[in-house]
Parts: structure tokens; C-alpha cells; sequence
């Protein structure tokens, strides 16, 4: 049998990394306008840091993580998410004695064991941003308009906004009696992870992807509608600053999301793309979730973002992301004498930014051209025994065919000056 990478991962090849490359570079210029900083964080944690952060009723705890033990018999996760790690961190190196606001993002991996299909896999990479120490609802709408504007830079159309409030917990606890009450003559025909969750987390069930409960909740009451003042003045000072600002949005009643940490604010941006609707990313406050992990109090609000589902939304959008930049020049070479001569003037280029491609594989000249046009190489330049003798070389346009001989003693400086486009 031949080895292949286990089910639900895979390779991104070199033809598919220039994207890669672009939709991240692009993120981190965005966030580091709103001031943030990057973070890299482990990828495993001990377990109880999710069961204690994400949630023990959550489907990623009870039915997705990849845990096991190590040699020393401690139980271990990989990360399914990068905010219970990032808030570990913030709690382990002190950082509420920094000025707050603590504003960091991060482009991690992530694991988890669940169906695999097109844009969702078992390790799959995230871009998250989470901003700790800020109860204001301007850093709900901060966070927000990270997202909005690296949205609209990628050039990513029919995105909808949508946002809920999930309140604090007391507002969320009479909720739960509430909602308990409306189950209660409902719930024996429910699935038996509605059951389970019903005596021990019942807002949870809202959040249930089986069809036939999604049936059964239809009428259920909406946690919107019965949050406390405190929650109510929050979520519309949200929404005033959302339209200063010309970012539109909708009220969705039904997200709570999938995280047993959220309170307040949550919103997901969704596709309305004909054949991609769906959730392109999510977030939301979790204003007790440093404290729940050993910090201090400690308000808090984030994101993540799947990159996979990103570039099959800009995909599906005809979106074009520029082309990983082609060869410069390519240097061919014949003879030992050359190929020293070679050897140094790519060095000399390449110390100089200039993207140089030389002969490594003994090809002969023929062999050596095609290999440049293959590669797209702007200009072409071969070295021989006379180019080493008359100190010029004969420049080949790859695009038009043209030639022009040249100084090798002025070449470096022409092309340092000159790049690619300007040479000829």
C-alpha cells in the first residue's frame, strides 16, 4: 500500500502556495493597522484547558478533539481552536499588567476529528485576532471592522453580517429555565445529544445540527429577547456604531455558536454566493473566559477565520490572486570556466534582490533555454568561453525574442537598477 497523508489532511503543493502566501500577508497588514501584534502559540495543550475554556458540552470537546496521553501520562489536546491557547498565554506571561487593551492575532493549524468534505478538513488553518481587556462596545465593532476591511481589500463581495447577543450569565440563566420549559414536552423526541445537554447546558440545543430538532426548535423562545438592560445597552451601541461606520448588518436570533465561552456580542459573516452560502467566519465576546481559565477578570472579544473556506469563497468569486512572481533572469552556462563565471554573478544578483535561476543539471544549451522558457523567466543570459573572454554576453527577452549585448561588468548594476521590466 502506498503511504498517503492520513484522511482529512493534505498537501499544499507549491502551485497553490503564492494564495496561501497572499491571503496572509494580506491579513497580517491589515491587523497590524488596528494595531495588533502576532502570537504563535502551541499546538497541543494539556486537556483541561479546552474542557475548561471551550466547554465540556460542546460537540468539539465531546466528539471532535484528538486527545491522548504522553509519556508521562498526561492528557493532551491539539488545539481544535487558537482562543483558549491565546488566553493561556495571556494568563501564563502576565500580560494584564500591560497596557490594555492586549490586541494580538495568529495563523495557526487546528485539529479536528470530524466529517471531511470539500473546505473542511481534520487539520485545517485559521486566522483569528483577540482583543483582551476592553469592555466598550467599540471593541466589538473593532474586531468587526477587521474583518469588513480585509474582506473588502481581498475583494470579496455578497458577504452578510450577521449578529446576535447572547447576554451575561444571569440574563442567560433565566433564560435556560425558559427555555428548559419550552423542551420539556419536546425533548423525549429530541437526538441524545439534545438530551444530555438539556439538564446541563439547554442553550446549547439551539445550536444542534440535526434536522429534525432544527424542526423541533422552530418556536423556541429567542435568548435576544429576554437579555437584561445591562446586555440590551450593549448590543445596541454595537449596532449604532456598526451604521457610523457604513458596515451593514442583520439580527440573527439563532446564533449562539458553538463555544460555551461566548457572552454578549457574537456574529458570523455568511456567504450568499450562489453554491458557497455558508459561515466564512465567526466570533463573538467571552467576557469570563480568562477567569474561568485561572486569570483575572479580564473582558475579552475575538475571531477565527478558516482559510480553507476563505479561498473557496474568493474561488467561487473568480476572485484572481497575483501570480507567485517569475524569474528574473535565467543564467546557462557552458564550459567549467562558465560555470564558475556563472556561479558568482548569480550570487551577486541574488544578494541583490534580483530572482536568478542558474544551470544545476549539466544541460546542454538547448536544454537550458527550454528549461527557462518553462520556468518564465523574463530574461534568458548564456556564459561561454568567449562571453569569459570579451567581458559581454548577449541579454535574451523571453517574451519578444530580442537581444542586446551587454557589459557583464555593468550587468549587476543595470539590473539592480532596472529590474525585470525596465532591462531593455
Amino acid at each position: 500500500m502506498p503511504i498517503q497523508a492520513p484522511k482529512g489532511t493534505r498537501d499544499i503543493l507549491p502551485e497553490d502556495i503564492n494564495q496561501w502566501n497572499f491571503v496572509e500577508e494580506e491579513f497580517s497588514d491589515i491587523c497590524r493597522r488596528f494595531g495588533y501584534n502576532e502570537i504563535r502559540i502551541p499546538v497541543f495543550e494539556h486537556t483541561e484547558l479546552f474542557q475548561r475554556g471551550v466547554g465540556d458540552t460542546t460537540d468539539i470537546v465531546q466528539k471532535e478533539m484528538y486527545t491522548f496521553e504522553d509519556k508521562a501520562g498526561r492528557s493532551i489536546t491539539l488545539r481544535p481552536e487558537g482562543t483558549a491557547g491565546v488566553v493561556r498565554s495571556y494568563i501564563e506571561h502576565g500580560m494584564s499588567s500591560l497596557p490594555q487593551p492586549v490586541k494580538l492575532f495568529y495563523q495557526i493549524t487546528a485539529y479536528r476529528y470530524e466529517n471531511v468534505q470539500k473546505g473542511r478538513y481534520r487539520e485545517f488553518h485559521q486566522f483569528g485576532v483577540e482583543l483582551l481587556g476592553a469592555s466598550d462596545p467599540a471593541a466589538d465593532v473593532e474586531v468587526i471592522s477587521i474583518l469588513s476591511l480585509y474582506f473588502e481589500k481581498l475583494g470579496i463581495k455578497n458577504l452578510k453580517l450577521n449578529l446576535n447577543s447572547i447576554g451575561c450569565p444571569e440574563c442567560r440563566a433565566e433564560y435556560n429555565r425558559l427555555l428548559k420549559g419550552f423542551l420539556s414536552d419536546i425533548i423525549v423526541d429530541m437526538c441524545d445529544t439534545c438530551k444530555t445537554r438539556y439538564d446541563r447546558n439547554p442553550m446549547r440545543i439551539i445550536d444542534c445540527k440535526e434536522e429534525h430538532c432544527k424542526k423541533q426548535l422552530v418556536n423556541a423562545p429567542a435568548l435576544l429577547d429576554h437579555i437584561c438592560d445591562d446586555c440590551s445597552k450593549h448590543f445596541d451601541s454595537v449596532l449604532q456604531k456598526l451604521e457610523a461606520i457604513g458596515i451593514p448588518y442583520a439580527i440573527d436570533k439563532n446564533i449562539v455558536r458553538g463555544l460555551d465561552y461566548y457572552t454578549r456580542t457574537v456574529f458570523e459573516f455568511v456567504s450568499e454566493n450562489i453554491g458557497t452560502q455558508g459561515t466564512v467566519c465567526g466570533g463573538g465576546r467571552y467576557d469570563g473566559l480568562v477567569e474561568d481559565c485561572g486569570g483575572p477578570p479580564t473582558p475579552g472579544i475575538g475571531f477565527a477565520l478558516g482559510v480553507e473556506r476563505l479561498l473557496l469563497e474568493m474561488e467561487s468569486q473568480g476572485i484572481k490572486i497575483p501570480k507567485q512572481p517569475a524569474p528574473d533572469i535565467y543564467i546557462g552556462s557552458i564550459g567549467e570556466k562558465a560555470a564558475l563565471a556563472s556561479e558568482k554573478l548569480a550570487w551577486q544578483l541574488r544578494r541583490n534582490n534580483i530572482i536568478c535561476i542558474k544551470d544545476i543539471m549539466g544541460r546542454s544549451v538547448k536544454a537550458q533555454m527550454k528549461y527557462a522558457d518553462k520556468l518564465g523567466a523574463r530574461y534568458s543570459l548564456i556564459l561561454g568561453d568567449t562571453e569569459i573572454e570579451t567581458n559581454k554576453a548577449r541579454l535574451k527577452d523571453m517574451v519578444n525574442g530580442e537581444t542586446k549585448d551587454i557589459s557583464l561588468d555593468t550587468l549587476i548594476g543595470r539590473l539592480i537598477k532596472n529590474k525585470a521590466s525596465e532591462w531593455l
